[in-house]
């Protein structure tokens, strides 16, 4: 059994979301018919439905996040229907008006545990106060973390239904982190995907803190961006500066019928093995890892 420490939880109301910004007066249904994705249906059916899916391909627990601003409620229900078998993430957008109370509202009664940050999403740099501000309620809170995206990002379903990306890449250098995490160092600090295209920067920012972690998902087709470069060598890379305590598997699994992803599991244990690396390092970054900072 292993561990999955990046799915996104695609609820009703992110797809709801989606559809007031297109502003065409489609349904969820219709937005989900036009994807040729499945209806979520109601949090608690979508989040039986992955309990299901992880069964299947033997996967014990799961971060499940609730990918845009303000959908904490779905990912809850999900959460008090399975405890023992997901953790809760949710997405913040800094700059609104309310952050600072769905923060402690998410982290303090809601029980999620994963404060996620998009600086160049939401533009809003690190070094904002507004940010000090919610990463100081998460600090307040044994177990909680704080995710924060950097390097590249691209989100595909907003590119499916021609909605604008307005990023600014800029604000997603992981070498604004540091500062950040030094001020808080009992708190987890994750950053997806190798830092997705910024992986030397990723690997300054947590050489410099030791609260700072990687997280190993999505298909890694950042890769691209550094010519030669393969999976092979990101592993020996991170393993060589950081070590296998501080990496998180995850997949970036997200909407059915694709469900869990399979291949990108495979492709990372056919890494690991490639590489020589030891049954009980693969155990920490494939599961224990996220046990350890997420305990039941």
């Amino acid at each position: 059994m292993h561990n999955d420490a990046h799915c996104h939880f695609f609820s009703t109301e992110f797809f709801a979301g989606l559809a007031r910004q297109r502003a065409r007066g489609d349904s969820v249904r219709q937005l989900c018919e036009e994807l040729q994705w499945h209806d979520p249906g109601a949090p608690e059916a979508l989040a039986d439905r992955w309990v299901r899916e992880l069964d299947a391909n033997g996967v014990a627990r799961a971060a499940l996040i609730a990918s845009v601003p303000g959908d904490e409620a779905s990912v809850a229900a999900a959460i008090a229907s399975h405890p023992t078998r997901f953790v809760g993430f949710f997405m913040l957008d800094p700059s609104a008006s309310d952050a600072a109370d769905r923060t402690r509202r998410a982290i303090g009664e809601l029980g999620l545990r994963g404060l996620c940050l998009f600086p160049a999403m939401h533009h809003v740099p690190l070094s904002d106060n507004r940010v000090h501000e919610v990463v100081e309620i998460a600090a307040g809170h044994p177990g909680a973390a704080v995710f924060v995206h950097c390097g590249v990002l691209s989100v595909g379903v907003r590119r499916k239904l021609g909605l604008p990306s307005t990023f600014d890449l800029r604000l997603g250098d992981p070498l604004g982190l540091p500062r950040l995490a030094l001020g808080y160092p009992h708190l987890p600090f994750i950053i997806p995907h190798f830092g997705a295209g910024l992986f030397r920067e990723a690997l300054m920012a947590a050489d410099t803190c030791a609260n700072i972690y990687l997280d190993t998902s999505s298909s890694n087709s950042w890769i691209r961006y550094t010519p030669g470069l393969t999976l092979d060598a990101v592993f020996e890379s991170a393993l060589s500066v950081i070590g296998a305590q501080r990496l998180l598997f995850g997949t970036d699994s997200s909407f059915f019928p694709r469900g869990w992803q399979r291949g990108i599991y495979d492709a990372q244990k056919a890494s690991l093995d490639a590489i020589g690396l030891s049954a009980e390092h693969q155990a920490l970054i494939f599961g224990g890892n996220f046990d350890r900072l997420f305990p039941n």
